[in-house]
């Protein structure tokens, strides 16, 4: 017996209905969470960019950059840079809790690490949601912006701000972002992404973020020469390189 049209358009809502639910639930399973990887990667870049105009704030209102870290008497690192620009983050929340008389790890601190700093953790990272780890760090060493327990003053880059490494990315850091420990210029591979181990890194393919002490954010790709890495770390070294060797 032919089907009433009427009895047709119902089995034809019910065949699209079961389509769209099939969509619905099968599409978010076989699609990358967390959004794709250009999502991510842009992200990133505007994370670094918050922390770069974060440290321009700081030093407009105190002359210089923050110190890469607070010694404490015995001149062990107490207290990181990325606790002292917590104000200029709009996290005034945790930097009020913070305590200053105690290490970052102490009795009371310690009450603050499971707290999430969003733009200090980049989305692509291992860490994931709910991760503590920085993925953004200093490169400390005496010819650096950041020397170490002193800050620098902006107008003390004469190579130029534009040509000066001001923070750059690092993956699976396994550092807290309270935690005042960053790279080591002394002992970083000249080269993104090292295949020895830790250094200017992360997990988009073929690049790691930075930023530039001018506050401009770019990529850096795996190509980078290792002499222009070293020049793109110092503040006074007189090297003279151009964007187009980064």
């Amino acid at each position: 017996m032919a089907k009433s049209p009427g009895e047709r358009a119902y089995e034809w809502c019910l065949w699209a209905l079961l389509v769209i639910i099939g969509i619905v639930v099968v599409v978010p399973m076989i699609l990358p969470q967390g959004g794709s990887r250009e999502s991510r990667h842009t992200r990133c870049l505007n994370n670094i960019r918050n922390i770069a105009m974060a440290l321009h704030n700081y030093a407009s209102r105190f002359g210089t950059l923050p110190p890469a870290y607070i010694n404490d008497a015995q001149g062990r690192p107490m207290h990181s840079w990325r606790v002292l620009i917590l104000p200029y983050l709009d996290r005034n929340d945790v930097y009020d809790m913070y305590r200053f008389d105690e290490p970052w790890n102490g009795p009371s601190n310690s009450k603050l690490h499971d707290v999430i700093v969003d733009v200090f953790r980049c989305p692509q990272d291992h860490g994931g949601p709910g991760s503590n780890q920085t993925s953004y760090v200093a490169v400390v060493g005496p010819d650096t912006i950041w020397p170490g327990s002193e800050g620098v003053r902006l107008d003390d880059v004469t190579d130029g701000l534009g040509a000066t490494l001001f923070i750059v990315e690092i993956a699976d850091s396994g550092i807290h972002w309270m935690e005042p420990r960053d790279l080591q210029a002394a002992i970083l591979p000249l080269s993104i992404n090292p295949k020895s181990g830790k250094g200017i890194s992360s997990l988009h393919p073929g690049l790691a973020c930075v930023a530039l002490a001018d506050g401009r954010v770019r990529t850096l790709n795996d190509t980078l020469k290792p002499a222009t890495l070293s020049a793109l770390l110092t503040i006074r070294g007189k090297e003279k390189i151009n964007e187009f060797d980064y």
